[in-house]
């Protein structure tokens, strides 16, 4: 695995009004090492040197100097300004070379599955990270998915992922990570049902016109008058 090499600072002043901002002016960014049994140090990184870990990629070791001693990292995360997307903090771990950790690692998929041209297959890509567990020194910066020898309506699990030597797998193995699915085809619309004929007047409901021309319905037959 890639190893940097950079010197921080000690910060001090902290809690003091418009230290942060000072810092920050300097084009130097707060941040702290934590973890390792030992007590967290708060330092400042050039924002050169940032950019230098950013750069490198996830899960790379970087080694920082300080007046103290020498610290082994992993950058943990790394906070950014809303407005001009420039890092304004970084959180590192210390790591033992000789111990194994449970990291995340991004999943890259790499080549192109002919289905996508021949038949305008979809690639879904559903999950991004991997957990696994290694040395610090095995852990690698993405794990690959090549997409070339997958075919239409196929898909990919985590258990089926060659990892590299010395890396263990904790993701549910069945996991699903990649699809590829051939797109539904539009269904034509039914033809709308032709409306129904209205339905003829009966006789009983039949109008008769009057002496005007006006429709008017027929009135119930009169009753016998009584005989007296």
């Amino acid at each position: 695995m890639e190893e940097l090499n950079i010197t921080a600072a000690v910060r001090t002043g902290e809690g003091v009004k418009g230290a942060l901002s000072k810092i920050r002016a300097e084009k130097k960014v707060p941040a702290v090492i934590y973890g390792g049994h030992k007590d967290p140090v708060s330092i400042t990184v050039s924002l050169k040197d940032l950019e230098k870990i950013i750069k490198a990629g996830k899960n790379t070791i970087v080694e920082i100097n300080l007046p103290e001693g020498k610290e082994q990292v992993l950058v943990k995360e790394i906070q950014y300004h809303v407005v001009t997307d420039l890092p304004i903090h970084a959180d590192f771990q210390r790591v033992s070379l000789k111990d194994k950790m449970d990291v995340v690692v991004p999943v890259k998929l790499v080549g192109e599955s002919p289905d996508e041209k021949a038949y305008g297959a979809i690639v879904e890509h559903i999950l991004r990270e991997l957990e696994v567990r290694a040395l610090v020194t095995k852990i690698p910066h993405e794990i690959e998915v090549d997409m070339t020898p997958m075919t239409s309506n196929t898909g990919i699990v985590a258990g089926d992922i060659k990892l590299p030597e010395g890396v263990e797998l904790l993701t549910d193995p069945q996991a699903p990570v990649v699809h590829l699915a051939i797109p539904k085809e539009e269904e034509t619309p039914a033809p709308a049902a032709a409306a129904a004929p209205a339905e003829p007047e009966s006789s009983s409901t039949k109008g008769k016109k009057d002496e005007d021309g006006n429709l008017t319905k027929n009135a119930a037959p009169a009753k016998e008058a009584d005989k007296k």
